[in-house]
């Protein structure tokens, strides 16, 4: 089994592919938003991972690569450090505690090596437009949001997780296409 890992400090995504053939086995996510404690942010992934690598044959596992620089408008240094330190954690908690050096790849170069193309004019931002190209190519329910408040209360939405899901995907994806 492949793991493909879409860390962050709110919401861990996690998808397993086969590595013979490249399908989908399993995939979801840590929800890591009411936890305050970012030593407790990481057990709570490493739980998660130690589950899924008891309940699974994991061979390889890749990381989305830290971000390298900023972009104007998104992340600030304090944001882009603190993810660099729980992505380090992370990395950290595969190595030691599943005994799997993780390997870790550009996003860019990932969604290249997919012919995964953002259309920069799109009404859908990067996030939703992953989505929507994984939807495409997998079967899965996805889960869902029952809205509690506000004009849209009582709605159905895709939870937020969904998007650290479909990024975790591309990241399984391809490593599988680096190590077949």
């Amino acid at each position: 089994m492949i793991l493909g890992l879409d860390i962050s400090t709110s919401c861990t995504g996690w998808s397993l592919i086969d590595s013979v053939d490249s399908k989908l086995v399993k995939m979801g996510y840590v929800d890591l938003s009411k936890q305050k404690n970012f030593l407790l942010k990481a057990d709570d992934v490493k739980q998660a991972l130690i589950a899924l690598h008891n309940e699974f044959d994991i061979k390889d596992i890749f990381i989305e690569e830290n971000l390298q620089a900023f972009r104007p408008g998104f992340s600030s240094a304090k944001t882009l450090m603190t993810l660099a330190r729980f992505n380090g954690i992370i990395s950290y908690i595969c190595n030691r505690d599943l005994n799997i050096e993780p390997q870790f790849i550009n996003v860019n170069i990932a969604r290249k090596r997919l012919g995964l193309k953002l259309d920069r004019k799109s009404k859908l931002n990067t996030k939703e437009q992953v989505f929507e190209w994984v939807d495409k190519r997998i079967d899965v329910s996805w889960p869902m949001k029952i809205l509690k408040s506000g004009p849209r209360k009582g709605l159905s939405i895709l939870s937020p997780g969904c998007y650290d899901m479909a990024d975790a995907y591309v990241i399984a994806s391809a490593g599988f296409n680096m190590i077949k």
